[in-house]
């Protein structure tokens, strides 16, 4: 990314990154300078268990941070990761590579504009506002640990902005589609769009979506956003589809010991 543009849309990746901490909350929130330290004990996400730096000017003592976090994640018995976005400092970034860091997991953040978006003509489903039930149907069509419930429970319980848990249910089958959409303000931020294995290819995740998004301009807000793997291609052809378009990239990075 060449410097202008990167200059161009920190602003918008400052934001995006501001409700994305408020849209999938850790349980241990602290700050060493500009770099966010997020820590889950109850859960393995990666966006809930790692570095986060936020200001590409903030490079002093980087040696020395990064041994503190360490310090951190091995208190949580986690691996320490370090998550790179175009906030992240050149020099950190350097540091990592000459460390033997690892690069990995490219994801990408993209937008829509809700005002003009025109949605297909789906079934429309309403919300729920029962965490457990949610919860109980997302590790089900996920295919997830059952024991990542209480975990789960509370990060979801944690969202402090309006949220729509909407999950999709088959008579024989049970829940077969989940997604949760949170609204912060003028932006709506998709946190997952899942479909059972046994399911796809049914236009579930259309269908989903589709209530998702409606729900989230009902309720006035103008941009959505979400983030989805770099090599996803069939969730990428299908936000393609709703209007969404790249934003930013972000990846992470892991020390040679963790790898």
């Amino acid at each position: 990314m060449h410097a202008q543009s990167k200059m161009n849309i920190l602003p918008l990746v400052r934001r995006l990154e501001a409700v994305g901490f408020r849209a999938w909350p850790a349980s241990s929130i602290q700050y060493d300078g500009s770099w966010q330290v997020r820590l889950t004990a109850g859960h393995p996400s990666k966006r809930l268990n790692c570095v986060v730096p936020l200001d590409p000017s903030d490079h002093r003592d980087l040696e020395i941070r990064l041994e503190k976090a360490q310090r951190k994640f091995e208190a949580y018995g986690r691996p320490m990761v370090v998550r790179e976005t175009p906030l992240a400092s050149p020099m950190l970034i350097e540091l990592l590579q000459s460390q033997g860091w690892t690069r990995f997991e490219e994801n990408v953040v993209m937008t829509a504009n809700l005002v003009d978006l025109e949605l297909p003509d789906a079934l429309d489903h309403l919300p729920s506002h029962d965490v457990g039930r949610y919860v109980d149907a997302s590790l089900l069509v996920d295919g997830a640990d059952p024991q990542l419930k209480p975990a789960l429970a509370e990060i979801v319980s944690g969202i402090k902005p309006p949220s729509g848990l909407f999950v999709i249910e088959n008579d024989e089958a049970g829940p077969v589609a989940t997604t949760l959409c949170v609204q912060d303000n003028d932006l709506a931020g998709i946190m997952s769009v899942a479909v059972s294995a046994q399911h796809r290819r049914k236009g579930l995740a259309i269908e989903i979506l589709t209530s998702a998004l409606r729900w989230a301009r009902m309720r006035s807000a103008k941009t959505a956003w979400l983030q989805v793997g770099a090599d996803n291609e069939p969730a990428l052809r299908l936000y393609a589809r709703f209007g969404f378009r790249e934003a930013y990239r972000y990846c992470y990075w892991r020390s040679s010991e963790d790898a």
